[in-house]
């Protein structure tokens, strides 16, 4: 498909690496030249120079002509502006947008068929309900729901000790004594599909697909202790504090956030009655010790500075705290965090790009499109559900006798209300809904795409 990115922050670039990855034909506008320059030199895409909102840069880029126009720039107003002029210029495009900004969140939605949106993501709200997700359900660094919530994949982190250490998966369902399936891990960065023989080792990253008593099961097998969340400190006090704060008030769970600057302190006081907030630095120590950080059961670091947020986080992990959460804007050191303790790591920009990906997967494939498509594995890997439909193949077939691609694994199969992680007598038939993980070596459109034919 033609597609058109207007804005190259993090999320702009990180989709033009993996839409053109795919095949797509990528023009990018941006109004910085210097970063526009790199952009075009690193990967391959044509470049445009210019205001996305203007007519006659957006003609300029091929707009008439163009199958989606993404925005991602730094201001809602001018990606607003931007998607209404698209439109005007082309009726039959479709146009994502990134809005930000808490007061717009209402009336977006109310509003999107004025501005002419097809899709609009809110990355700080998309990673404040990411996050509460985590925060319900301690003990997991990552929890991806799928047939509408009664599977999960979650991400484990093998310790120094314990009863997975050196146990093989062959051995697993016995010591566990719940049925969950290893679907990939994680070894010294490198993604793995295991299979039977695979000896698991400290350090090691897993992921495991479940039903959710099951994966509860799961973590009272290996003796993972996990009370429920009721206090949660937060450092930082952006937008996506905001979002997270005002879910967990909701909640009747004790929030306070640390902020340094002293304006921003007021104006959340006054949005968020029920949380208190605490004007200083939140990665002084003498400033966490006397706000009681050990005695929080969660802490979740979300300044603007990935250092900042690792260092406080690797301090939470020191002094005891239950769960910690880390946010980071920049993933490409994604070994580095593996070394760290740093809990669950989270990125909006990954959440973002993954959700646009999405639909602009769904775009293209219709029908036979994933329904959910999550990046696991530190980014790679993929999971993904699919509908079973009447050109699906091997449909009513033993999964053993199915002769799927190496480094694809089904992970689950629902049929109606009811949900299996599957073994090999177990069965698709139309109008279930099958989740597949693959290493992401090779792009997976459609369910057909798993299959040796």
């Amino acid at each position: 498909m033609k597609i058109i990115i207007a804005g190259l922050g993090k999320v702009g670039e990180r989709l033009c690496a993996q839409l053109s990855s795919e095949g797509h034909e990528i023009t990018v506008i941006d109004q910085n030249a210097a970063k526009l320059e790199i952009v075009v030199s690193r990967y391959d895409v044509m470049g445009l120079c210019g205001n996305c909102a203007m007519m006659s840069v957006l003609s300029e880029a091929g707009i008439k002509e163009a199958d989606v126009l993404i925005v991602t720039t730094a201001a809602d107003e001018v990606n607003l502006l931007c998607c209404t002029t698209a439109h005007y210029l082309n009726p039959d495009i479709h146009t994502i947008v990134r809005i930000r900004n808490p007061e717009y969140s209402e009336q977006i939605y109310e509003m999107k068929n004025s501005f002419a949106l097809s899709f609009a993501i809110n990355p700080e709200l998309q990673t404040a309900e990411e996050i509460d997700r985590l925060l319900k359900y301690p003990g997991f660094l990552r929890r991806d729901v799928f047939a509408k919530s009664r599977v999960e994949i979650v991400e484990l982190k093998i310790p120094d000790s314990g009863v997975l250490c050196g146990l093989s998966l062959n051995e697993l369902s016995s010591v566990v004594k719940c049925q969950i399936l290893v679907c990939a891990v994680v070894r010294d960065g490198k993604t793995l599909i295991p299979g039977g023989d695979f000896i698991f080792q400290p350090g090691d990253y897993i992921f495991v697909t479940g039903l959710p008593h099951e994966l509860t099961a799961l973590l009272k097998a290996l003796g993972v202790i996990t009370r429920k969340v009721k206090r949660v400190l937060l450092c930082g006090g952006g937008r996506i504090s905001y979002y997270l704060a005002r879910k967990l008030e909701k909640n009747g769970i004790f929030v306070k956030i640390i902020e340094q600057d002293r304006e921003r302190c007021h104006d959340l006081s006054e949005l968020l009655p029920e949380t208190e907030i605490v004007c200083g630095d939140a990665s002084y120590q003498p400033l966490l010790e006397s706000e009681g950080l050990r005695d929080y059961d969660a802490l979740v670091t979300l300044t603007g500075t990935d250092e900042l947020n690792i260092i406080i986080s690797l301090y939470g992990k020191d002094v005891g705290v239950q769960q910690v959460i880390t946010k980071v804007g920049h993933t490409d050191n994604s070994h580095l965090l593996e070394s760290l303790s740093l809990g669950s790591v989270i990125s909006p920009k990954e959440l973002c790009t993954a959700s646009i990906v999405r639909y602009i997967r769904a775009m293209q494939n219709g029908e036979g499109a994933a329904i959910t498509v999550h990046s696991i594995a530190h980014g790679q890997a993929e999971a993904l559900e699919f509908k079973v439909d009447e050109q699906t193949l091997h449909c009513g077939c033993p999964l053993k006798d199915v002769p799927t691609r190496s480094n694809v694994l089904i992970a689950g199969i629902t049929h109606g209300r009811d949900t299996v992680i599957p073994d090999g007598q177990s069965r698709f038939v139309r109008g279930d809904s099958v989740v597949v993980v693959t290493d992401g070596s090779r792009s997976i459109h459609q369910l057909n795409d798993i299959f040796e034919k």
